[in-house]
């Protein structure tokens, strides 16, 4: 699952939708025109302030575009690099499998993938180096456990994929249709559900210390298929945060390192997204 994939921080967790609305194409426009761009324009926005109106449908006022000298960010831009991130985390996923690393490794890399994904998450970060590097940690823990999944039902992790991508390609199709239309209320609903989500998966796991199952919503049962299905439309609908983001963006002209940050978005919802159908298909998957 700033588009853009819980942990609550800025813009959101490396594991999951964000916590916080992608901001305006105003506030990008501010964050990369200020003077000193270490500051974060826009980290004291609340949910309830509106974050997607466009400030340029006035008339008499036109988006002040990307710095002089500074390409502007199109969607091209947005593509190669999410297809970057993505082959990086695929193919160091591929090589977690192939050479059957242990759970331990996983937890490794996931933690540092989280470290790097708040990183990036807080700083708004365009740096290519830190979201590559966030792209090859999660790889090496996604590729752990969907290797871990595969053995015991196997063909999950096909399946998975291509719900991910089915998903994916819904929500593109609803969105540029205007089926689904980002609103500040819709960004407070999608956000709020996953806070919500997040605090009961944590609640959860605190509780399954002590309780086999904890509060019952990762197990397999009514409640746990709910709860899972109720994950995945979260993050579904951060896909529609995500596009919207890169829409903002591409109107008002922000510059052209700012597609990093889209692409940083766009892969960390899509391994929330996956993560949550592999969850879900391993409900009803019979062990081999």
């Amino acid at each position: 699952m700033r588009s853009r994939n819980p942990v609550f921080g800025g813009r959101r967790s490396p594991f999951g939708p964000a916590a916080a609305p992608p901001p305006s194409s105003q506030q990008l426009n501010d964050m990369y025109n200020r003077p000193s761009y270490g500051q974060q324009p826009y980290a004291q926005q609340g949910y309830g302030q509106g974050g997607y109106g466009d400030p340029y449908a006035q008339p008499g006022q036109m988006p002040p575009g990307a710095p002089p000298g500074t390409r502007a960010m199109t969607l091209d831009d947005v593509l190669i690099r999410t297809a970057m991130t993505l082959l990086v985390l695929v193919a160091t996923g591929a090589a977690a499998w192939w050479l059957n690393l242990g759970i331990g490794v996983a937890i490794v890399a996931m933690i540092g993938a989280l470290v790097l994904g708040l990183i990036a998450s807080f700083k708004q970060s365009t740096n290519p180096a830190l979201i590559l590097s966030y792209a090859a940690l999660e790889g090496v823990a996604l590729g752990v456990i969907s290797h871990v999944f595969n053995s015991a039902f196997n063909g999950i992790v096909t399946q998975a994929v291509l719900g991910t991508v089915f998903i994916f390609a819904v929500m593109l199709g609803l969105y540029s249709i205007r089926a689904i239309r980002v609103t500040p209320t819709f960004t407070k609903v999608v956000v709020g559900a996953a806070i919500a989500g997040v605090a009961l998966m944590v609640v959860n796991m605190v509780v399954g210390i002590f309780v086999d199952g904890g509060i019952g919503i990762r197990t397999d049962s009514p409640l746990g298929w709910g709860f899972s299905i109720i994950m995945i439309l979260v993050g579904a609908f951060f896909l529609a945060l995500d596009f919207k983001q890169i829409e903002d963006g591409v109107r008002a002209g922000v510059p052209e390192k700012f597609a990093w940050q889209c692409a940083f978005g766009l892969v960390l919802t899509l391994v929330w997204i996956y993560l949550e159908v592999l969850r879900f298909l391993s409900y009803f998957a019979g062990e081999d």
